[in-house]
């Protein structure tokens, strides 16, 4: 006679809710717009050259997309110069914001997480998936654990079977 054993999933049963904050990446193509193209011998911004620029160029092509306005070459750039860019991106993009890709990053996921029900995780005992396919950046970590530790129960970092604590609360949150 054979004795089968029941496997117990002990992760399922421990009432931990799992998040993986890739989940709240909004969709969507990023791209930056380096402002170094427009200068004149790779130092100066002419103001004259430079409108006529924003008056011809194709700003449909950024439809949809997050863009991250920055500048790569060592020169002055004006601030008016990005305000002219943001003003004709604004009508296409998704998303304009002045900064690198990890700026732009850093904003969307910070905008995604201001959107959250944060109900969903009162008294909840939370585990921060730590490693995925898409890279999270490190500012929507601390971010979430700021907004979580205000009611979740418990926050733990990586996955469900090897967490490391982070935060624990001592007496219930109250409502409201």
């Amino acid at each position: 006679m054979k004795i089968q054993e029941t496997i117990v999933n002990k992760v399922a049963k421990s009432g931990l809710l799992t998040v993986d904050l890739a989940e709240f990446a909004p969709q969507g193509e990023r791209v930056v717009y380096d402002i170094k193209e427009n200068l004149f011998q790779g130092l100066i911004l002419r103001e004259k050259d430079f409108r006529e620029f924003v008056k011809t160029h194709d700003w449909q092509q950024y439809q949809g997309k997050y863009v991250a306005i920055t500048c790569s070459a060592d020169a002055i750039v004006p601030t008016w110069a990005y305000m002219l860019l943001a003003n004709q991106l604004e009508p296409y993009a998704a998303a304009v914001v002045f900064g690198d890709l990890a700026t732009l990053e850093t904003i969307l996921y910070e905008r995604a997480l201001e959107q959250l029900d944060l109900e969903h995780y009162r008294e909840q005992r939370v585990v921060v998936k730590g490693c995925g396919d898409i890279v999270v950046p490190e500012s929507a970590f601390v971010k979430f654990t700021a907004m979580l530790s205000k009611v979740a129960k418990s926050i733990m970092y990586g996955e469900p079977c090897s967490t490391v604590p982070v935060f624990k609360r001592r007496t219930p949150v109250a409502n409201g």
